[in-house]
């Protein structure tokens, strides 16, 4: 009688195995993974490659280690079913060896790595990025204060352009002028939201889009490398002073980022589809720079991108994506500055500006204090994926190809290069003016490479979580400062609102420091027009001759012309002291209070006079 072999079992003691590499982090071992063993059978595996990517250049073909275009294995980390760094040592010990980590892995049968992403590790890796988002949402929501004058100025802008529209009443400046975003976009989106839901709804809409950047992120970031990048890039991105004083901000940046982020996260996932698809991005594209045109910087990043993240099935498709997206791009452009009347704000707000008086210096400190650390991350992680695509864990990764060195290099010095467009722009015009929130639209692209470098500090298998666990540590507890600190630098106008409200009529003539914020919260009871900033004055006097600057106001306060004067010393102190001096040599005015608040700068007070 025949007996009928027992099947092999692949985790049988005696089947083969892979002993796995120990990794490529900056904390190198010295000790080299032994050889693989040969056996003439092995194991069924159950990984099954397919969509191989394509070589970078033929003389740097290097074995396939999870780099851009291939979603692989958490960069470092244990795949399904791969053993705990923390499992016993092998059966030999580790007593005879000289040095080297503190732990070894026991032979790990070649059927227990994967490469595919598995329904464990997307539900683990969805959940860690939940918790993310939520660490973020209770770091901006926390945020309390007044409307800050440009919150005021964009919905009450946004109220005005829908009476313009709805009942043809005259708007109360020319908003195209002087808005460095169309007008007729956020604005009228913002005072829609305002209508139904407050101001508080207005800031949650734009904690919506700074959630939506931040799961963007993630999902390119997966999707260039792997997710545990993924997730180490939404983690530094998510807790960033830009990034969490945006999320709870009634300005046009949160949309502009989401958009922004929304078109990498199509030019990225389009990697492998024909050319053409890339198209799909243009849109998204223009239209964060119509909400901001200062987004316009991020444009040819974006199309750099989408070269390096082609698939070469043909030699010339990485080149006709970008040329189809730039294309695009700026044929829709083109069409939104000849049928429409923005272009004035765009030479008057960013092309053609006026360059401040600030010292590279200062701007270069508060670009190092407000995104310096991320940044050095971003750059670690761009030189460790140059030097080696991945971190090898998997014995499996070394029989495939991927991205060679020059495509790596590449990759990192766009992603690292476009955080320092806005810095090097503004030290050019030598302003510090909104540089905390242009940061944020650079950061969004280091972000990755920051993911990598997070995910190399800490090392294959988990080695050293706690230099990861206290570089994150370090990077919440800056934008937790910095933020609460952003917050804090305008005064609370809620009592000098409560006293104004009770001394203006529809037909008086009012002076206030950020009258923005006074026109806001007395649009029921006085017109924009009606009020004049400490910003700038052109007043007419009564024998027809214009006085602008301090002159204006001296003269306009010496004829009487306001009713009521309102003036903080904190938006434009100098003015501020032109126009209290010529006040108490005025005798059409009287001091009506002085009403305390607190800021960064200390204890400060709004001074109210009316005319007597």
């Amino acid at each position: 009688m025949t007996s009928i072999p027992t099947p092999r079992n692949p985790l049988a003691e005696d089947a083969p195995v892979r002993v796995p590499d120990t990794g490529g982090s900056w904390f190198d071992s010295r000790h080299p993974s032994p050889p693989l063993p040969q056996h003439e059978e092995r194991p069924d595996t159950g990984v099954r490659f397919t969509d191989r990517p394509d070589d970078d250049d033929p003389d740097e073909d290097e074995p396939y280690e999870g780099g851009p275009f291939e979603a692989g294995p958490a960069d470092g980390g244990p795949a399904d079913g791969e053993p705990d760094a923390g499992g016993p040592s092998g059966p030999d010990g580790d007593r005879d060896r000289p040095e080297g980590p503190g732990y070894t892995l026991p032979p790990v049968p070649e059927a227990s790595w994967t490469l595919d992403p598995g329904r464990r590790r997307s539900w683990i890796s969805r959940a860690l990025l939940l918790g993310i988002l939520l660490i973020q949402t209770a770091m901006s929501v926390r945020l309390s204060n007044t409307a800050f004058q440009d919150e005021a100025l964009y919905m009450y802008a946004g109220h005005a352009q829908l009476s313009h529209w709805l009942y043809d009443t005259p708007l109360p400046k020319d908003y195209n002028t002087y808005f460095s975003g169309a007008p007729t976009l956020y604005p009228i989106a913002a005072a829609v939201l305002e209508n139904h839901f407050g101001m508080l709804g207005v800031r949650l809409f734009s904690l919506v889009c700074m959630l939506g950047s931040t799961a963007l992120l993630y999902g390119f970031s997966r999707r260039l490398f792997n997710e545990r990048v993924a997730l180490g890039a939404a983690a530094m991105f998510a807790v960033t002073q830009s990034t969490v004083v945006l999320g709870f901000f009634a300005t046009y940046d949160a949309p502009a980022v989401l958009l922004l982020a929304l078109a990498i996260w199509i030019v990225v996932r389009t990697d492998r589809a024909p050319a053409p698809a890339v198209l799909l991005a243009a849109p998204f594209a223009v239209l964060a720079v119509g909400l901001k045109y200062a987004s316009a910087l991020y444009l040819p990043s974006l199309v750099l991108l989408a070269v390096l993240t082609g698939r070469r099935d043909k030699n010339r498709q990485p080149l006709l994506r970008g040329v189809l997206l730039a294309g695009g791009a700026g044929g829709l452009l083109w069409l939104g500055m000849t049928f429409t009347d923005v272009l004035s704000g765009v030479r008057a707000t960013t092309t053609q500006r006026a360059h401040g008086t600030e010292p590279w210096t200062e701007l270069a400190r508060q670009c190092v204090e407000f995104g310096g650390l991320m940044f050095v991350t971003a750059v670690g992680g761009a030189v460790a994926y140059a030097l080696r695509g991945r971190m090898n864990e998997s014995p499996l990764v070394r029989t495939m190809t991927g991205p060679g060195r020059r495509r790596r290099i590449l990759l990192g010095l766009l992603l690292t290069g476009t955080a320092l467009l806005a810095p090097a722009y503004q030290m050019h015009l030598n302003t510090s003016v909104a540089l905390y929130k242009h940061l944020g639209f650079g950061l969004l692209f280091a972000a990755p490479m920051a993911g990598i470098g997070l995910a190399r500090l800490v090392g294959p298998h988990f080695r050293h979580p706690q230099l990861g666990i206290l570089l994150w540590v370090v990077t919440l507890a800056l934008g937790l400062s910095q933020s609460t600190w952003r917050f804090d630098t305008w005064p609370d106008s809620t009592r000098m609102t409560e006293v104004v409200r009770q001394h203006v009529t529809s037909t008086g003539r009012y002076l206030a420091s950020a009258d923005n914020v006074p026109v806001y919260y007395t649009s029921d009871l006085t017109l924009q027009s009606q009020w004049t900033s400490t910003y700038g004055i052109g007043y007419v006097d009564q024998a027809g001759a214009l006085h602008t600057g301090d002159d204006g106001y001296r003269t306009a306060i010496a004829d009487g012309w306001f009713d009521l004067v309102v003036l903080d010393g904190v938006a434009t102190p100098d003015t501020d002291r032109v126009v209290a001096d010529a006040i108490a040599r005025s005798p059409h005015y009287r001091l009506l209070g002085r009403i305390p608040f607190t800021h960064v700068g200390g204890t400060g007070y709004y001074r109210i006079w009316v005319k007597q």
